[in-house]
């Protein structure tokens, strides 16, 4: 079914799917937010938002992870607690890409507009991993994230450190790693957020061995295996994992990608809306205009960081009112 976006009117080539589980949840944030006019005044204090860096010392991998987290403006001025979203960055990239490529700008100016309220952001260090453990076992990126890197956040800065407020969200490789992260790990993590996430339903046959293709299959040999193992990566994949929605029943889902990616990942975004739609799980998304990276996210990074505002926002609301929210 196809109707304007609630996030993104004016665009076209734009589809929505939130199943009816779904509506309550959705109608609780929407009453907390209501329309851009009506939103509450945000404090002065609340934006810019300050990033500050360091490193997490890492048994698991055997070594320092470095990361940023982009902090509230009045995060050292007062004794709150706040919900936490991590981003991961995509392939190529590090942890300075939040900062260098506009993620803070963009963070900052909704926190201006009064589009949403705090929250951390973390953004961790993850070279070309994907955000699983290797299938040679030599790095456990996986298991440092969940094990080490979480616990590690909440015992340094003060977040709410429960799933309800813990989102994740990612681009590209990033938005690969942050479906596979929720998928697999809801006690984890109660929402997330993919743009142009690099999904793929199969791998090519004959896998390639020349040209950009060949250069990215070379690159997907350290975490997937050398040669490339399918079923390793089929196990790892959220599309294979959205076959199984009864494992995340409560997980929040958000994803979009531009219609003209250059890697053609709109294909497995398309899939993902199918696989999720015919188990009558809800989700949204959304294609937009575009193609991929972060040209794509600063046109429509907003729309995942207002997601998971809201999904905070609803999750707060049900815990004052001693209700749960139902997917």
């Amino acid at each position: 079914m196809r109707n304007p976006s609630h996030f993104d009117p004016g665009y076209c080539s734009i589809r929505l799917r939130a199943k009816l589980g779904n509506i309550l949840f959705l109608l609780s944030a929407l009453f907390l937010l209501g329309s851009a006019s009506e939103a509450p005044a945000v404090s002065a204090q609340s934006f810019p938002t300050q990033l500050e860096c360091g490193s997490v010392s890492s048994e698991i991998l055997n070594r320092s992870v470095d990361y940023c987290i982009d902090l509230p403006a009045d995060y050292h001025l007062s004794q709150k607690r706040y919900p936490t979203l991590y981003f991961l960055h995509g392939l190529f990239e590090n942890y300075h890409a939040w900062d260098e490529h506009g993620g803070k700008e963009i963070l900052d100016g909704l926190l201006e507009a009064g589009k949403i309220g705090s929250f951390l952001v973390v953004l961790p260090d993850a070279d070309n991993t994907f955000y699983v453990n290797s299938y040679d076992g030599h790095e456990r990126y996986e298991d440092f994230f969940i094990q080490e890197l979480v616990p590690f956040i909440d015992h340094t800065y003060r977040t709410i450190p429960t799933p309800q407020m813990r989102g994740i969200s990612g681009t590209s490789m990033g938005g690969y790693g942050a479906l596979h992260l929720a998928m697999k790990y809801p006690n984890v993590f109660g929402s997330v957020s993919a743009q142009g996430a690099a999904l793929l339903p199969k791998f090519p046959h004959p896998i390639p061995t020349e040209g950009r293709w060949g250069f990215y299959a070379r690159i997907l040999e350290r975490s997937f295996g050398n040669p490339l193992n399918e079923a390793y990566w089929d196990a790892n994949n959220p599309l294979t994992m959205a076959e199984h929605p009864e494992r995340f029943r409560n997980l929040k889902i958000y994803f979009d990608c531009g219609t003209d990616d250059r890697y053609g990942f709109e294909n497995g975004a398309e899939l993902l809306d199918k696989i999720l739609s015919q188990h009558d799980f809800p989700h949204t998304f959304v294609l937009r205009p575009g193609n991929h990276g972060w040209d794509y996210l600063q046109k429509y990074m907003q729309y995942a960081l207002i997601f998971e505002w809201r999904v905070f926002q609803a999750s707060e609301q049900s815990s004052s009112s001693g209700a749960h929210p139902q997917p």
